[in-house]
This record gives C-alpha cells, sequence and structure tokens, in this order.
C-alpha cells in the first residue's frame, strides 16, 4: 500500500529534516502542527499545517489540535472495510498512512502542561491500527522505515506490527510516570548522554512533586541536543542567579557554575549584550538565563555568537524562530511561569559516606555599616546591592566589581573566582578582567572606576587586597567584615580615599 499522507509532530526534532525530506521526495503529502511545521518551511518542506486540514484552529494555546474526527477518521478508517470508506468519502475523511508523534517531555519535566493528550491519542490510533498506518515515535526507526518505503514501497504487517508494540510500550511508560508524579512516588531516572565526563555514566531525577517555583527540572525543552549532566548543573546555577535580578529586565551567563557576566537593563536585548561584555571570551559556549520572555530584538543579540543553552520565562513565536534558524543544538528552554525572588529550601550534598544539608543562602540580610572617613555615595548602594546578588553565586573566594554602565543599570565589569586565596582572586583575575574590559571597549577608566563597587563574598584577611584595589583605581568597597585585621583594612582605606562598607554578611560558595 503506497503512503500517500503523513501526519509528523514531534517534540523531539532527532532525525526530523532528514525523514520528512526524504517522505516529501516519495510524494508522500506532509501534514505537521506547530513547532514541527515551523521547521519543516524552515528547510524548505513542503507542508500542511493540520488546521488548514481540518478546517479549525489550534485553540486554549495548542491544547487542542490534533483531536479532531478529520484527523482521528484519517488515521482510524480501514481501507478494507466498504463502510468505512464510504463514510470516509461522504464526511470528507481523506487517509492518513503514517503517524510520527513523540510526546511532550514529561519525564525531563513534569508538570501539568507537559502531560501530552493529543499525541498518544494520535499514537494509539495509528498503532491499534498499524494494519494501515505506521505508527512511529522513535527517531531511530525513522532511516531504517524510510528505506523500507524506498526500496519496497511499503513494510510488511510484522514490521507494522513490531513498530506498534514500540508505540504502546511507549505510552506505557508515559502514563506509569504521569501517574508516579501525582501519587507522589520517586520519578523515574533519566539517563543522560554522560555525567561531567564521557566515561562517567549519569541520570536525571526530578522531584515527584511540583516546584513552587520555576525550576530547571519543570522547564520545557524547546529546541535543541538533549540535555546533558553538565547542562543542568550550569542550567540551574544561571537560574538561580537569575532570580536574584527578577525585578529587572536582566542577564546572567555561566560558565562552569560561575556568572562570568551579569547585566540589567532598560531592554532584555540591552541586558543581554551588556552582560555579554562582561567575558567575551567565556561567554563561547556558556549557559544563559534570562528574567523576561525572549523578544525578537534579544534573540538577534546572540546572532553569530555560539550558546549551549538558554533559559527564560518564555519565548515569542518570532524569536523562537530566529533562534531555532540559528542553531539545530542551542538549547531553547522554557520555565513557562515568570521569576520571582528566591524561596527559602533545603540544599542537600551527598559526600563519601554521609550527606550533608544546609538552608539555602536565600534572602540573606546584608547590613550596612560605613567604617571608613571617606563616605559611601548613596548612588552607588543599588550598584553594591546588584554585585553582592551576583558574587554570592560566584565559587569562593570571590572578587567582583560590579558598575553602572547607564542610570539605573547595572553590570559585572570583571569578576575572580574559586582560587585559594583572595589576592589571586582580586589581583591576578578580577581586576585584570577590569582593565582588559575597559580597554576593549574603549572606556575612561576614571569615569567607569567611580561608578564601581568592588565586592567581596568574605572578610579581607589582610589589607594587600585593598592595597591592590587602591593601585587599580577602586574607590567604593563592600565587604562582609569580621576579619582580626579589619582595622589595619580599613586605615589602609582611609589612607587611600576609600570608601568602604561592611554588610555582616558572608557569601561562601564551595
Amino acid at each position: 500500500m503506497k503512503i500517500q499522507r503523513a501526519l509528523l509532530s514531534v517534540s523531539d526534532k532527532t532525525g526530523l529534516i532528514d525523514f520528512a525530506r526524504g517522505l516529501a521526495a516519495l510524494g508522500v503529502e506532509l501534514l505537521s502542527t506547530g513547532g514541527t511545521a515551523a521547521a519543516l518551511r524552515d528547510a524548505k518542506i513542503p507542508v500542511i499545517d493540520v488546521s488548514t486540514f481540518t478546517g479549525h484552529p489550534e485553540i486554549l494555546d495548542g491544547r487542542v489540535k490534533t483531536l479532531h474526527p478529520k484527523v482521528h477518521g484519517g488515521i482510524l478508517q480501514r481501507r478494507g472495510h466498504p463502510a468505512d470508506r464510504e463514510t470516509c468519502a461522504k464526511l470528507d475523511l481523506p487517509p492518513i498512512d503514517l503517524v510520527c508523534v513523540n510526546l511532550y517531555p514529561f519525564e525531563q519535566s513534569p508538570s501539568i502542561e507537559n502531560i501530552d493528550i493529543g499525541g498518544p491519542a494520535m499514537l494509539r490510533s495509528a498503532a491499534k491500527n498499524h494494519a494501515d498506518v505506521i505508527a512511529l515515535t522513535d527517531p531511530a526507526d525513522y532511516a531504517p522505515v524510510l528505506n523500507a518505503l524506498r526500496a519496497e514501497g511499503d513494510l510488511p504487517l510484522e514490521r507494522r506490527r513490531a513498530l506498534a508494540h514500540k508505540v504502546f510500550a511507549r505510552i506505557s511508560s508515559y502514563d506509569g510516570a504521569i501517574s508516579a508524579w501525582f501519587s507522589g512516588a520517586p520519578a523515574p531516572e533519566i539517563p543522560l548522554r554522560y555525567g561531567e565526563n564521557p566515561h562517567q555514566s549519569a541520570t536525571f531525577r526530578p522531584d515527584a512533586r511540583s516546584p513552587a517555583e520555576a525550576t530547571l527540572a519543570a522547564a520545557r525543552i524547546l529546541h535543541g541536543k538533549e540535555m546533558s549532566y553538565n547542562n543542568y548543573v550550569d542550567g540551574d546555577a544561571a537560574l538561580e542567579a537569575a532570580r536574584e535580578l527578577h525585578a529587572a529586565p536582566a542577564a546572567v551567563i555561566i560558565k562552569h557554575t560561575n556568572p562570568c557576566g551579569a547585566a540589567t537593563g532598560e531592554t532584555l536585548a540591552a541586558a543581554l549584550a551588556a552582560a555579554w561584555e562582561g567575558d567575551v571570551v567565556s561567554a563561547y559556549g556558556s549557559v544563559i538565563a534570562l528574567t523576561r520572555p525572549v523578544d525578537l530584538a534579544t534573540a538577534q543579540v546572540l546572532k553569530g555568537r555560539f550558546v549551549e543553552a538558554l533559559l527564560a520565562p518564555a519565548f515569542e513565536p518570532d524569536a523562537l524562530a530566529f533562534l531555532k534558524a540559528k542553531s539545530k543544538d542551542i538549547r531553547l528552554i522554557s520555565l513557562d511561569r515568570p521569576l520571582a525572588a528566591p524561596l527559602p529550601r533545603r540544599l542537600v550534598r551527598q559526600i563519601n559516606g554521609g550527606t550533608l544539608a544546609q538552608d539555602a543562602d536565600v534572602g540573606a540580610p546584608e547590613g550596612w555599616t560605613l567604617v571608613t572617613k571617606t563616605p559611601f555615595p548613596e548612588a552607588l548602594r543599588p550598584v553594591a546591592d546588584f554585585g553582592i546578588r551576583i558574587c554570592k553565586h560566584l565559587k569562593s573566594n570571590a572578587i567582583l566589581l560590579a558598575w553602572e554602565p547607564s542610570p539605573g543599570c547595572h553590570a559585572l565589569l570583571g569578576m575572580g573566582a574559586g582560587q585559594p586565596n583572595r589576592v589571586d582572586s582580586m589581583r591576578k583575575l578580577a581586576l585584570e578582567k577590569a582593565r582588559e574590559n575597559i580597554a576593549r571597549l574603549g572606556l575612561d577608566p576614571q569615569a567607569v572606576l567611580a561608578k564601581t563597587v568592588l565586592i567581596s563574598d568574605a572578610f579581607f584577611p589582610f589589607p594587600d587586597n585593598i592595597e591592590a584595589a587602591a593601585a587599580f583605581g577602586i574607590r567604593h568597597i563592600a565587604e562582609p567584615g569580621g576579619s582580626k585585621k579589619d582595622a589595619d583594612c580599613i586605615a589602609a582605606c582611609d589612607a587611600a580615599g576609600i570608601a568602604m562598607v561592611f554588610t555582616g554578611c558572608r557569601h561562601f560558595r564551595h
């Protein structure tokens, strides 16, 4: 039986384009929905929207698009039954001979909106009627099926039956994961490609219950390669840092769990562009979190720039189309809810032979005590607040320089993280990166440093950090205080004319 018409609607776009192009070359008419149809059009493959085929638009934000008699009548009609043929001819229900569907990624991101309804319904219909319809749900089957269609024009019944069995097994597993989620039972582990390195195996197990805030675990992966262990770790770090800036259009750029760029802006595009300038080298291959839905102007900031993953509350359709066309690999992750201030929670960390637990460093109170003769400008207090919020997400020992590139907008100018001593974090990393950025952008060092605050995640144990900062031209410092050498550090600030405040709150991150 020649395949005349196929319906393609996939969440995982792996192998889609080659498969669809092969079907089209065989003269198969292609029906599709939403993002799948857009991907086919971008690849110049002829496709008919299911809404055009049915004569009924998608409704309820895409919750209903394939639940229509013309779709299921086309799939379920028995070609060898005269009554079915008569009914379908009378009602104008042309046959659909191949159904290729994979389901919303519920196991990876358990949420109500990731419970697929139309996908399982179409697959069940196709698998039930496998004698007349080829049912596909695994991208691994695309090439073998296409090769068989090219060679023989059809699939033998035993091959169709095997594919139908695979479909029902997939649906059963999918429904089991949903049932476990509703019951509060542990969600199944999801195998990842590998761990931090290729020789390490890894899995991900999302929490059984829906989280109370936007999380990577409950997000939807709209496009791109499968998530890796490192993507999850960096994505979570990006999201946690972005929460700190939720009140403004903001961007945080993460490399190996450290914010290498961060900024707020009048627009999201301006924030992303400013964040990228924090470290243009490290931003390559980074993971980025944004605090607002991605519009086209923001998406275009990434033109010609390689990014592993982009997380945001949502993506506007034209921005999504631009980013998908930009790269087949970039992971586009929709949180499907706005960002808000981080909520209190417990963090658990396993060590060999035991487990550690602590409260997350969320909403810790910051004091503000001026300890120097030179006053700290009130206008720079928001810059310090921005810097503290980002510095707390850097690995200790952490030093961060924050500045105000335009009124009310803040950005990371340089940072040093993860060093065994605070002097190296400052002198060899944070100050040198700031020097490099000022020169690269053609800025006036004096004008920039007048609007810059240096942040330390813990106290300065000796005045050598103050001396290095003074030599660079730093005039404003915020640090926790509490060192036995505080008096020496304060004296060094007074000698250099530096304004320093103690916040009284340390933010170690090991």
